[in-house]
């Protein structure tokens, strides 16, 4: 199975989750826009080379992939795995997940109105999406459609894209005042929450410590 194939059935069985999910709640979900790529992207959101990874731009409802990114995940990174790079994916999701549900934009607000908080702010928001990443994958073990060892590959991407990581492979001096996406710690901590509890409202990092 090509990365294009894997990416797009792994984004529409979590895209039919929520779907689900928002009609149980009486919410009317739209759905998001998979788009693939290599090398760089226009957005809304403005143009993104191919080392930002994906991501997740509101305007357009679209998560972006670059498909080499999941590539590099297995070969630089170290998270190896189908279910690592599943785990990337419903992250991206569980940012569509906030922005419909206004998250997003209280968040954005909060962030102007004090920007000494927009760090703190913007990793809250990113374990948020990682705990809703995780009630995915909760279902996803639940329908035998993985077992214990892809449950670990993602926990393992978790702790592989947190901040205390990354900036210890770039080399650099540990500075937890810049990060913005959360230690490897808390990353797992909170897909963990996700895969454990199996709901959305377990994912509550604004209103809990993310310690």
């Amino acid at each position: 199975m090509s990365e294009q194939q894997f990416a797009t059935l792994v984004f529409n069985d979590i895209q039919s989750f929520w779907s689900k999910e928002f009609s149980k709640a009486g919410i009317t979900y739209q759905p998001a826009q998979l788009v693939t790529f290599n090398g760089g992207v226009q957005t809304s959101c403005g143009a993104h080379p191919s080392e930002v990874g994906p991501f997740y731009c509101p305007p357009d409802h679209a998560v972006f992939i670059d498909l080499s990114f999941l590539t590099a995940l297995q070969q630089y990174i170290g998270a190896e795995g189908d279910f690592a790079r599943a785990y990337i994916i419903a992250h991206e999701l569980g940012h569509h997940v906030q922005t419909l549900l206004g998250i997003t934009g209280r968040v954005n607000v909060m962030s102007t109105v004090s920007p000494h908080n927009a760090n703190p702010l913007s990793v809250r928001s990113e374990l948020q999406a990682d705990c809703l990443a995780g009630v995915w994958a909760s279902t996803a073990y639940s329908r035998k459609l993985v077992g214990p060892s892809q449950i670990d590959e993602a926990l393992r991407a978790a702790a592989a894209v947190g901040d205390d990581y990354q900036q210890q492979l770039a080399g650099v001096q540990m500075d937890d005042a810049g990060w913005t996406h959360g230690s490897s710690a808390q990353r797992q901590q909170w897909l963990q929450t996700g895969i454990e509890k199996g709901r959305p409202e377990a994912c509550d990092t604004f209103g809990s410590s993310t310690a």
